[in-house]
């Protein structure tokens, strides 16, 4: 990938949830690192790295610490600095970042700008109206079939998205989003949607321009309860690959979404260079697009790099230098489950504060990645987030990975600990109807 130029590089990773964490493993394993510093990092990744406080909403503030600590490369994690424009303000400055400019940005950033995109390329996706106006959305949902999608169109840390399935529910998410303002500016602009029915996956795509590479289909579980029940989360756990998307989908997927998407976005003047997430519903009349993140899926991000045979790091940095080909990039075979224990009472109102008893050594293909954690001064990790950790595993087959994964869980404790038991069952039932 005309990387070796470079030699060993000095790595700041921005974040601090466990797709950061998962990010800091693939960075400590590579040959391409000399040293990794996590801003602001977690209790788990403060075992591993220099953690360090810095905003992330503040770009100049990110620079200063990157001059400050020598940094040479930087993997930007969560969209919140990607959307406040950290790897334009980087890059200005000669520093080598992987992720995707503001520009590009606002395919999360915006809900209404990522319709827009969609529509003007013709790519797949449910039909939708735009509003900024509390009345005139109710008077549009009130002529419209149900169950209807109601987003709030700014980022809302993925919870900005009701399903609602009868009139008095859709017009109660429009007066939460746009008057009550629950996610705060976030929702003074809402997307109505069409409801698509069909079965959803997550597609990772590392952009180089037109050049990409697609990762392994994957299915996160969004659901707190068994059998997708209870109210949304962040995500309880997530497997790839998924045979949700078959050959026939996948075909259709890369002609009719992904290249009309890189070509949409080149003739748009964006130069896209990163992640793209692309959530699809495969439907019975092909792929269409839900919508568009423009970094790692948490937890997908944790079920993926497992899979490259490739070293990620070799991938994202070509990717920052604009030299990427994805016919040097290789998967790895195999299965892999995350299973997030989450904190008492999430999603709600949850404990904080429960020391966390870890097991002394995990099976080969098996690791402990944390997310809401936190070090205290005396060395002690404790719960300091919804979801706590993820027990990742790998095997020959799903249905191995997740017997490794669940081996392990009874050895981890905190006050609270909850997790679903199912992870991957949509696709271990196909697997058993074969």
């Amino acid at each position: 990938m005309e990387m070796a130029n470079l030699g060993k590089l000095k790595v700041l990773i921005l974040g601090s949830g466990g797709r950061e964490h998962a990010l800091l493993k693939a960075c400590l394993k590579s040959p391409k690192v000399s040293e990794v510093i996590v801003a602001p990092g977690n209790g788990g990744m403060a075992l591993e790295a220099r953690c360090l406080n810095v905003d992330l909403t503040k770009p100049a503030d990110i620079l200063n610490l990157v001059r400050k600590q020598g940094i040479e490369f930087v993997i930007v994690g969560p969209e919140i600095p990607l959307a406040h424009g950290v790897v334009d303000v980087l890059e200005a400055a000669g520093i080598l970042t992987y992720g995707p400019l503001l520009a590009g940005a606002r395919l999360e950033a915006s809900k209404a700008f990522s319709k827009d995109f969609l529509f003007r390329h013709k790519i797949p996706t449910a039909s939708s109206q735009t509003f900024q106006k509390l009345d005139a959305a109710v008077e549009y949902i009130r002529h419209q079939s149900l169950p209807i999608v109601i987003k709030a169109s700014g980022l809302a840390a993925g919870k900005g998205v009701v399903i609602a399935t009868t009139l008095a529910e859709a017009e109660q998410a429009l007066r939460d989003m746009m008057q009550t303002k629950i996610f705060g500016s976030s929702g003074d602009e809402v997307v109505i949607e069409e409801f698509m029915q069909g079965e959803e996956a997550s597609i990772m795509l590392m952009v180089c321009g037109e050049e990409y590479l697609m990762l392994p289909p994957s299915q996160d579980h969004k659901r707190v309860g068994e059998g997708d029940t209870g109210l949304n989360t962040g995500g309880m756990g997530a497997y790839a690959p998924t045979t949700v998307v078959t050959p026939e989908v996948e075909r259709r997927l890369r002609e009719e979404i992904i290249v009309p998407t890189l070509k949409g976005l080149k003739a748009d003047g964006i130069d896209y260079r990163g992640t793209l997430y692309v959530g699809i519903m495969v439907t019975s009349t092909g792929p269409r697009v839900v919508e568009f993140n423009v970094r790692f899926g948490d937890p997908e991000c944790q079920v993926l790099l497992p899979l490259l045979e490739t070293d990620p790091v070799e991938i994202m940095l070509a990717i920052a230098a604009g030299t990427f080909r994805s016919s040097n990039a290789q998967l790895r075979s195999g299965s892999t489950i995350i299973v997030v224990l989450a904190a008492g009472g999430y999603p709600g109102d949850i404990r904080k504060g429960d020391e966390i008893k870890l097991p002394a050594n995990c099976p080969a293909d098996v690791h402990i990645i944390h997310s809401g954690t936190q070090r205290l001064a005396d060395g002690r990790v404790v719960t300091a987030g919804g979801r706590v950790l993820g027990v990742v595993a790998h095997a020959a087959t799903l249905s191995e990975a997740a017997q490794k994964a669940y081996r392990i869980i009874p050895t981890i404790q905190f006050e609270g600990m909850h997790y679903r038991r199912d992870i991957g069952y949509r696709q271990l039932k196909r697997n058993a109807g074969k």
